[in-house]
């Protein structure tokens, strides 16, 4: 990857840009919109939204105004958990897309694998929204579909009954927690991974051994953190507001970590996750 402009190839052959803007906390509104537009003013070409996020109306405005073809950009949405179910999630498709006034989105993700209240039965409910998936896939609504949060004993029942594969499997993915087992599984299964919460929210950016690795590159911990995700093979969703930090957070192109550097960030301590657990988002 050379650009933020290059992209990862998925399984049916549609191109995803390889690292997109985050935008979980960011407020629906005007600055949501200077955000997506500062982002791909600095050659973003991959917004990453969702219904939990509160934001795609402003996701699809920035999208609509940003100056550039629609299908230059790049846009993901993610169905909130408690819409899953197959009318449930046909339903929900469509406030998302009159949401963002787009005629098509690139892809749809499952936010979470089980839903609020269906903890016993939640590998058939998975199913049935999945099924919705695949729907909106043949129908052309979608370009790609996928998952996210899903770990392996979550994926497992449902490739046994899907009729098209998930394509993307969005995690949380840093320095601090590192998730191999799904990872290598999806790996193994042709799945291109995202990475959320790329710069560990913010902690542990002042690090001695970041800021080192960074100063070796002139770089900042946050820019050392996307490019490690990227080495490893992910998608990173970088976020922020701030145009400069956007910018900044996507100029990881011209340096490259060694495997020096790459062993030892992968070995700084474990912080655990920083998000819920997927069998815990949703208590019954």
């Amino acid at each position: 990857m050379n650009s933020l402009q290059d992209c990862y190839t998925l399984p049916n052959g549609v191109k995803i840009p390889c690292v997109g803007l985050g935008t979980y906390l960011t407020d629906d509104g005007e600055t949501c919109v200077r955000a997506v537009k500062a982002a791909i003013e600095a050659g973003y070409r991959h917004i990453d939204t969702a219904v939990a996020y509160g934001n795609e109306a402003s996701v699809g405005k920035a999208v609509r105004e940003c100056g550039l073809p629609r299908e230059q950009i790049f846009v993901t949405s993610k169905l909130r958990n408690v819409n899953q179910g197959y009318k449930e999630t046909k339903a929900a498709f469509e406030v998302t897309m009159k949401e963002l006034g787009l005629e098509y989105l690139d892809l749809y993700l499952i936010h979470w694998p089980i839903a609020r209240g269906h903890k016993q039965d939640w590998q058939e409910h998975s199913y049935q929204t999945w099924r919705a998936f695949e729907e909106l896939y043949e129908e052309g609504r979608v370009r790609a579909i996928g998952i996210t949060n899903f770990l392996t004993y979550h994926l497992q029942p449902l490739l046994e009954r899907a009729k098209i594969m998930p394509m993307v499997n969005q995690l949380e993915l840093h320095p601090g927690y590192h998730q191999d087992e799904i990872v290598k599984f999806c790996k193994e299964k042709g799945m291109v991974i995202e990475a959320w919460s790329p710069m560990m929210q913010g902690k542990q950016m002042q690090h001695p051994l970041l800021i080192e690795i960074g100063n070796k590159y002139g770089k900042t911990p946050a820019q050392v953190c996307v490019r490690w995700s990227l080495q490893n093979g992910f998608l990173p969703l970088p976020k922020s507001v701030n145009p400069d930090r956007i910018r900044q957070n996507g100029d990881v192109f011209d340096f490259s970590l060694t495997d020096e550097d790459m062993k030892a960030i992968s070995s700084l301590e474990t912080i655990g996750r920083l998000g819920p657990h997927p069998d815990t988002i949703y208590p019954d």
